[in-house]
């Protein structure tokens, strides 16, 4: 494992992604950036994919993440708003694979877990969390960027330990090579 990189964590939607970067030297973290994509003014659901991917592309390319960590979509009622939601993490992930930086995902419940100790927080909760560990000044309007920002500390907090640090594969050899059982031979 590299003593410093960097980890970029994304909470994906479609009205909102929001995102944030921390820097790893050692067993240390130290915020970097942390900001939203609004999506609102896009009428076109594909107009919207495309500015994700876009966005998350100027983010690998401006900050040269190591990893992303991006919330996995939870289970609602509402299947369109999960298809959509599910659409806009696919196109994340894809931006962060077409670089060649390696994705991992995380469960709502495991970063809340990560940041809190309660899988059940609140984003409020979260949010001052993040404050207090990143020393951190003003909170945001929008929640959603730290909730990519939790995403990232989740990461960090997770790594080292393969076990739980949710499902991360940099390509699709990566992917085959940790499925070895699952592959017909």
């Amino acid at each position: 494992m590299a003593q410093e990189r960097i980890i970029l964590g994304i909470d994906p939607g479609t009205t909102i992604m929001g995102f944030g970067l921390i820097r790893v030297s050692g067993k240390q973290m130290a915020f970097l950036q942390l900001n939203e994509l609004q999506l609102q003014k896009y009428g076109d659901h594909y107009l919207k994919l495309k500015m994700i991917f876009e966005r998350t592309v100027e983010l690998i390319e401006t900050y040269h993440p190591d990893e992303i960590a991006i919330e996995a979509p939870f289970f609602g009622k509402n299947v369109q708003s999960m298809l959509k939601l599910g659409r806009a993490q696919g196109v994340a992930m894809a931006a962060g694979l077409s670089r060649e930086v390696p994705v991992t995902e995380y469960s709502p419940r495991k970063i809340k877990m990560a940041i809190t100790g309660n899988g059940n927080a609140s984003k409020e909760q979260v949010a001052r969390m993040l404050q207090q560990l990143l020393k951190l000044g003003e909170l945001p309007k929008n929640l959603d960027a730290t909730d990519g920002l939790a995403a990232a500390v989740c990461h960090f907090f997770n790594s080292g330990n393969a076990l739980s640090a949710g499902k991360s594969y940099g390509s699709w050899s990566a992917f085959v090579k940790q499925n070895e059982g699952r592959v017909k031979k």
